[in-house]
């Protein structure tokens, strides 16, 4: 039931930042390029998922296409180019059916990050599926999918105890920044408005240290700044004239770095302490190149850093883990039921409708003909027969149908529609690939 859901990827594990910046789509090419990738290769629905952790693809299929490994043109939708032999298998993994369900499920809960239990990515989840419906990418498959992570993600978090403590790369970055800011009190730039800043800011007010805003969008920005009784400063200004500040916390979307040399240079001039500002940079791909850093002798701690830090307890929080995978385990035991009610419901209400047409059709001829002259009443006793009588026929073929596609082999229900009259079973087919139309309009 589960087998035509799919999910592509690479994480932190596979190369660490830098590989993951090179399978990150560029912000104003994404949508174009998710567009043409579920167009040439036929998949029905499609994700993206973008974290400083990984980089996702998850899909379903059209009913009746064959499953096979997209993993060369995966990478070439994400990296920009085609690899070579053996190059996409040997970078991105691939999970099909219900190892594609479970994959999502374990990054939603916060099992499969860096920083095990981690706070952003349930938000991140709930992004990417926002996304795709905006693009007209998700139907009832993914629908169904993302609406399960999200759920056992809020489970996991109620039911168990792996939300408590510093679960968040947010906050691994915080409590650098907060060991120097005891040092060299002053004000801390946040670069950019994301989760990571958001998550910061959160942290660093609670603390009572100042906030100094920096975003691209002055809207965006000053919003941001306003929640936090922070001050705003455009990023060209900053750039070009830096308020004085003791350390940098950035994560934007930009597709490459977002401070040159130059703007480095004059922020490190401007820190009221004298030394050189502490530089947290945890965007992907990054916003301040290490190398500059290092030449001016800036400190500068990027994601590589971060998530290293949070995976040298990895392994015990992963015990501490172990309630909440049985969750997972629990969701995935149901959700081939769940699936199969919600995306073949629409198949079984065309058959039932069909069944009903046809007595309808029935009734009529007999009352222009062998039952001309029943009264109104008796006209009305026969019609209500033969809808009941419809529905009681119509039970029998759904019964079998859920059979089919609960528990019977990969190609069965398409094996019932063609054994039947060709006309019915396009009708059928419709019904099931026109499906998430109907739904939306239906009251």
């Amino acid at each position: 039931m589960l087998e035509q859901l799919g999910m592509i990827g690479v994480s932190w594990r596979q190369g660490g930042v830098e590989t993951l910046a090179e399978f990150a789509l560029p912000n104003d090419e994404a949508d174009a390029r998710l567009h043409r990738f579920s167009e040439d290769l036929g998949l029905g629905e499609l994700a993206y998922l973008s974290t400083c952790n990984r980089v996702e693809l998850i899909f379903a299929r059209d009913t009746g296409r064959v499953a096979h490994d997209i993993r060369p043109q995966a990478f070439e939708l994400l990296a920009g180019r085609q690899p070579a032999p053996g190059e996409a298998k040997r970078h991105l993994r691939a999970w099909q059916g219900e190892g594609a369900a479970e994959h999502l499920f374990l990054i939603a809960a916060g099992l499969d990050s860096a920083c095990v239990g981690e706070t952003e990515i349930v938000a991140q989840v709930r992004a990417s599926h926002k996304r795709s419906s905006q693009l007209g990418l998700s139907g009832p498959a993914l629908d169904l999918l993302f609406e399960e992570a999200q759920r056992i993600a809020a489970r996991v978090r109620h039911e168990t105890g792996l939300g408590e403590g510093r679960v968040s790369l947010a906050e691994i970055a915080v409590a650098r920044l907060r060991e120097r800011l005891a040092r060299t009190r002053g004000t801390v730039a946040l670069v950019g408005v994301s989760p990571m800043t958001e998550r910061g800011a959160v942290s660093l007010s609670g603390a009572g240290l100042p906030l100094l805003i920096v975003n691209r969008s002055a809207g965006k920005g000053n919003a941001f700044a306003d929640r936090f009784g922070a001050r705003f400063q455009s990023l060209d200004s900053f750039c070009a004239e830096p308020e004085p500040v003791e350390a940098l916390l950035s994560a934007t979307g930009a597709p490459g770095a977002v401070f040159g040399r130059a703007a480095l240079e004059r922020i490190a001039a401007r820190t009221p302490s004298g030394e050189p500002p502490l530089i947290v940079d945890m965007a992907v791909p990054p916003d301040i190149d290490p190398d500059v850093c290092m030449k001016l002798a800036i400190p500068r701690i990027g994601m590589d850093e971060v998530v290293a830090h949070a995976e040298r307890s990895r392994a015990t929080r992963l015990i501490e883990a172990a309630e909440a995978r049985e969750q997972v385990d629990k969701a995935l035991s149901t959700l081939n039921d769940r699936y199969a009610e919600r995306y073949y419901g629409p198949l079984f209400g065309a058959l039932q409708k069909r069944y009903r047409r046809t007595a309808q059709e029935g009734v009529k001829r007999l009352f222009g003909k062998e039952l001309k002259g029943l009264g109104d009443e008796e006209r009305a006793a026969v019609e209500v027969w033969a809808e009941v009588l419809a529905r009681r026929f119509a039970h029998i073929p759904c019964l079998g149908l859920r059979g089919l596609v609960h528990t019977g082999p990969e190609g069965s229900l398409e094996a019932f529609l063609d054994g039947l009259e060709p006309e019915f079973a396009d009708e059928l087919r419709a019904a099931l690939n026109g499906r998430a139309d109907r739904q939306e309009s239906e009251p």
